[in-house]
């Protein structure tokens, strides 16, 4: 059966992909949808995923791929996993650090086979240093980068971010060091090791709050849903709910107090520069809300936009795949499973306007293409049926 592409703009690569659970599999599925041939390489013997394998997690992260089963730790397959290697691209792995070594799958055995390839590793602390052999899991990145000390409500302890932020960042930057890669093997011949990891992802993440320190010294502090320095930016109460307001900068602020009629408030000592709307962050956002709840968070909406200051209804997950710019953005495509019908995931979210990637083929079954792969790498029938007997496949 031939293979579907995705799209066009990166079908002559050949990515082979050794990730599991969530970083490595967020960066490798950007090559998926964007036409790579990725071949997923997973155990012969089932992992116990707890059912996970139909699951929504599972399904939106492995789709636009082809699957093989494969022994890396038997030396038939490492031989096999090298003779792939011999014609791919890039490969993919977020072990612990010392695994490829064990397996003898590391860049340096890679690059013998083939000087062209280019190794992507993910791992939680780093591929050296005093962490490197601690187990990465996204919430202890979350920690320990400072995230969870700047999420929250001052004076209630420490808050996780909703969402895997750390991992989806580091397979991301992955993705991008791999781009990069790519493009400098080009004038090169060579490629190179990409490395990632879950800690130093999230203390990018961070951004301007990581850099306050770095540069002033300055330790930021939990504040809630206000924005750290340029107030009046954050949640505020409606007459029937919540909405976000961001209005950074005097400009801003004046448009604010002029749509809720208070002009005075833009005079007012205590509100009139960005350094005393951050200091008097409490009384502001008592005026702020005591004005608002006069409306609905609709109304306001509308009104704050026309004025020019953004602001947003706070949605729960059904009411964000209703939202007619959600939908206009086609955020929610969908793609035929043969056991599952037809599943709505979440789209790539990047456009091209030559090339766009589209969910061409659902999450294979474990080992769907074994076969096929196998002969392309020059197997026979007789030989891929002597490797299943020997469990190697």
């Amino acid at each position: 059966m031939p293979r579907i592409n995705a799209s066009p703009a990166l079908s002559r690569l050949r990515v082979l992909d050794l990730t599991r659970v969530r970083a490595g599999p967020t960066c490798v599925r950007q090559f998926a949808d964007f036409g790579a041939d990725v071949v997923k390489i997973e155990n012969t013997r089932p992992e116990d995923m707890g059912g996970a394998r139909e699951g929504p997690d599972f399904q939106n992260l492995h789709r636009n791929k082809r699957s093989i089963t494969l022994d890396l730790k038997s030396p038939q397959g490492r031989e096999i996993f090298l003779r792939l290697a011999k014609d791919a691209d890039v490969v993919v792995e977020n072990f612990r650090p010392d695994v490829k070594f064990r397996l003898g799958i590391d860049y340096e055995s890679l690059r013998r086979v083939n000087r062209r390839i280019i190794l992507a590793s993910i791992s939680g602390f780093g591929q050296d240093g005093p962490y490197r052999d601690r187990p990465g899991f996204d919430q202890i990145a979350q920690g320990l980068s400072g995230i969870m000390s700047v999420t929250g409500k001052p004076g209630e302890g420490p808050m996780r971010v909703g969402c895997a932020v750390a991992d989806v960042g580091a397979g991301l930057l992955a993705a991008i060091g791999i781009l990069v890669a790519l493009v400098e093997r080009e004038s090169s011949g060579e490629g190179q090791w990409v490395q990632s990891n879950l800690l130093q992802a999230a203390i990018q993440l961070l951004d301007f709050q990581a850099a306050r320190y770095t540069m002033q010294r300055e330790v930021p502090e939990q504040v809630g849903n206000d924005h750290p320095t340029s107030m009046p930016t954050s949640a505020y109460r409606t007459a029937d709910g919540y909405m976000n307001v961001a209005a950074a900068g005097s400009v801003m602020w004046k448009r604010v107090c002029e749509a809720i009629g208070r002009r005075e408030l833009f005079e007012h000592p205590d509100y009139k520069r960005a350094e005393d709307r951050a200091r008097n962050r409490q009384a502001l956002n008592a005026e702020l809300n005591a004005a608002f709840e006069a409306k609905s968070s609709a109304e306001w909406v509308e009104i704050l936009n026309q004025a020019g200051v953004p602001s947003g209804p706070i949605y729960r997950m059904d009411q964000v795949f209703a939202d007619a710019q959600v939908r206009h953005l086609g955020v929610r495509a969908e793609v035929a499973h043969p056991d599952l019908g037809r599943l709505g995931l979440v789209n790539q979210p990047v456009k091209l306007s030559r090339t766009p990637a589209r969910l061409a083929t659902a999450t294979p079954g474990r080992g769907a293409h074994t076969d096929e792969v196998l002969r392309e790498a020059g197997y026979s029938d007789a030989d891929i049926a002597r490797l299943r007997k020997e469990g190697v496949v």
